[in-house]
């Protein structure tokens, strides 16, 4: 039978664990899906197929991929589960023993998911074994990934998300991502341009570029970021492209400069840090210093002084001393950055970390990593309270409260306005005021 006989009409449930690259690759599963007559489930009903795109990023996140899992198949008894992403990438065996999963896909996987789907339902429909139909594990080790699988989609969101590069040749010594996602690779940049065209054609207005490392784009091409980039920009339809996430060392000053000229890119950068001494960047055996950091950080503000920089920290890696992590957040306290996105760090198998000695405590973990939030809250604050009283474009987005509109300006405040207009997808210029009641963002009126 064709796929579309077999999951014609069935009903999906999806969750999804981790990073904006994931929740693109969830979208677009469920835009295939769709395709072949597959709709989501509403509120009250069992679901036949529960997807779940997983994240191994550390051990909590294992921890609540299996409490995931747990909920969806007690939630939604007999559905059909299947599990994709990291988790399922790097600890199939684990995943595959799970109460109620039926179907493990790695990252080689995931772009056919639909036919593994079909066949594995196919198979218990003929009543063969279900161990054999159900548990045959569909992995493969990543140094033979090799299939790069393309993914533009928004999901719930107004914004869209395009996948423009997987994977990661970089190997720092926390980090497991390449063993889950393989080798960089990525698309081409005539691709990347036919799939913005097609989020213009249906309205799009706005589109992240997101990936594992997308600063590497065009190793397997040939080509450069920096060409992409250009390319997108050209786009006729796209009023607003972000960068989701860039190494510092990947992020160079032609790419500032073009940003800072350019028709549609924001001046909004997340760029990962993971560390603010210098001792602790060699032993995570990153490719940058400190002072690189702050050389981009300074260009950046040089010619957009409005922009918007995120930056990712780890604290309470192996070999992080109470000195290191001093110095650390002092050179993080004198960085002229928006927000900080600060995790913890966990050990996870097969990373070259392990070899380190001096580990940390969660206690200290604990302390280091609230006083990076508040310091993270000081700056994201000051960077708010600048705009107050200033008028920005603010993109309009899906709203959840009637007559409550939320939306981001160009350099990523979010923002918080009343209308009782359907705004949705639209860009509208507003005055800045002061918090809102929960101080999650700036209310601002609609300026005619």
């Amino acid at each position: 039978m064709s796929v579309e006989t077999i999951l014609k009409d069935k009903k999906a449930v999806y969750y999804t664990l981790g990073c904006k690259l994931n929740f693109a690759e969830t979208s677009t599963i469920a835009q295939n899906l769709k395709r072949v007559g597959v709709r989501k489930v509403r509120d009250g009903e069992c679901a036949d197929l529960c997807i779940v795109n997983t994240c191994s990023v550390t051990e909590v996140a294992d921890h609540k991929c299996r409490q995931a899992i747990s909920k969806l198949v007690k939630k939604h008894p007999g559905a059909f589960v299947i599990v994709t992403g990291c988790y399922a990438q790097l600890k199939p065996e684990q995943v595959s023993g799970l109460n109620g999963v039926d179907l493990v896909l790695g990252a080689e996987q995931k772009g056919d998911i639909l036919q593994y789907i079909a066949e594995r339902i196919e198979l218990l429909s003929k009543k063969r074994q279900i161990s054999e139909a159900c548990h045959e594990l569909h992995t493969v080790p990543t140094k033979d990934i090799k299939t790069f699988a393309p993914s533009c989609s928004c999901g719930d969101r107004t914004r869209y998300f395009l996948k423009v590069q997987d994977g990661c040749d970089y190997y720092c010594t926390y980090c497991t991502i390449p063993y889950a996602r393989g080798r960089s690779r990525n698309g081409t940049i005539a691709s990347m341009v036919e799939a913005a065209k097609q989020v213009a054609e249906n309205g799009g207005k706005e589109i992240v570029l997101t990936g594992v490392n997308i600063g590497d784009f065009g190793k397997t091409t040939g080509e450069s970021f920096l060409e992409l980039i250009k390319s997108l920009d050209e786009v006729e339809g796209i009023e607003r492209y972000r960068i989701s996430s860039i190494e510092p060392n990947l992020l160079t000053s032609e790419i500032i400069e073009y940003c800072a000229q350019s028709r549609a890119f924001m001046p909004h950068f997340h760029i990962p840090l993971q560390s603010g001494s210098d001792d602790v960047l060699k032993l995570m055996r990153r490719r940058y210093t400190t002072s690189l950091f702050s050389e981009r950080v300074s260009q950046i503000k040089a010619l957009m002084p409005h922009a918007f920089i995120g930056v990712d920290v780890i604290v309470g890696t192996r070999g992080e001393t109470e000195e290191f992590f001093r110095d650390a957040y002092h050179y993080i306290k004198g960085l002229d950055i928006s927000q900080l996105h600060v995790f913890s760090y966990s050990e996870r198998p097969r990373t070259k970390a392990l070899q380190i000695p001096h580990s940390v405590s969660a206690e200290d973990k604990h302390q280091r990593s609230q006083a990076l939030l508040d310091l993270s809250a000081q700056k994201l604050n000051s960077f708010y309270k600048r705009y107050v009283g200033s008028e920005a474009l603010v993109l309009v987005e899906k709203s959840k409260r009637k007559g409550i509109m939320n939306g981001f300006t160009e350099n990523y405040i979010k923002v918080e306005m009343k209308s009782a207009l359907d705004l949705d997808n639209q860009i509208v210029r507003v005055c800045l005021g002061d918090y809102n009641e929960d101080k999650t963002a700036l209310l601002a009126e609609i300026i005619d």
